[in-house]
């Protein structure tokens, strides 16, 4: 769907609200029901692939450890396809692959994750949305992805050593500072606390906690469930 698409439905979903919209002119497939007056936009730095998974470089290829990088990129931002959706990026490869996939591009040079994440974050709050979600580009299991959304709670979704922060959601009136790095997760958490008068939920997902960094996240079940075949025979024929 289009982002003029997308508003189109948008406006449709605030006639609806307020009774002037007659219910059959609207998609009842439209993923957007939930949130009829609330803009949402979503958040995704991506890294440059072939410099992507250097946990990884022991047990993968460099050619594979960059295709790897980019099947999971393509799984998170295919599952947000339906809302307006962010790449931040600094890599002329990364910023050509977001626009095929129909994202907008954020660049952001010399920003890195932190930096890149609050200026996109920022420009998101300038165009107007109202809601935003941050999420890595590794998630191994993003189908549920938007399921953290809420409007006006901050949502935080750790992932399941509890010590990073796989994905946020919050109003842009209460934005996060991105603080990722070796324990984010309580980092984010103590901001989020910190907002007056606001509702902040912690939730342990067990797929969205999912990332995929190390040579143990690959034989996770859940993880190696969904890997590529590609990927599979690679591991199960490695390189001399």
């Amino acid at each position: 769907m289009s982002h003029d698409s997308l508003s189109d439905e948008v406006t449709l979903l605030r006639g609806r609200a307020s009774g002037s919209v007659a219910t059959d002119s609207l998609d009842p497939r439209c993923p957007l029901l939930q949130w009829v007056l609330v803009r949402l936009a979503v958040l995704i730095p991506v890294k440059r692939f072939s410099a992507a998974k250097g946990r990884l470089a022991g047990v993968l290829s460099d050619h594979d450890r960059a295709e790897l990088a980019r099947w999971l990129a393509t799984r998170v931002v295919d599952v947000v396809a339906e809302v307006p959706t962010f790449v931040a990026c600094d890599d002329e490869a990364v910023a050509a692959w977001a626009t095929e996939r129909g994202a907008e591009v954020i660049w952001g040079a010399g920003l890195g994750l932190n930096g890149a994440v609050d200026d996109g974050v920022q420009r998101i709050t300038m165009l107007g949305f109202d809601q935003v979600v941050v999420s890595h580009a590794d998630l191994a299991r993003p189908q549920r992805l938007l399921d953290v959304v809420d409007e006006g709670v901050v949502t935080l979704v750790p992932d399941r050593r509890h010590d990073g922060t796989n994905v946020m959601s919050f109003p842009t009136t209460s934005p996060l500072a991105a603080s990722y790095g070796g324990g984010s997760f309580s980092r984010h958490l103590a901001q989020a606390l910190a907002f007056d008068g606001g509702t902040v939920e912690v939730r342990s997902d067990p797929d969205l906690s999912l990332d995929l960094d190390t040579g143990r996240d690959l034989s996770h079940p859940l993880i190696n469930e969904v890997l590529p075949q590609w990927l599979r025979t690679n591991q199960a024929n490695p390189r001399p």
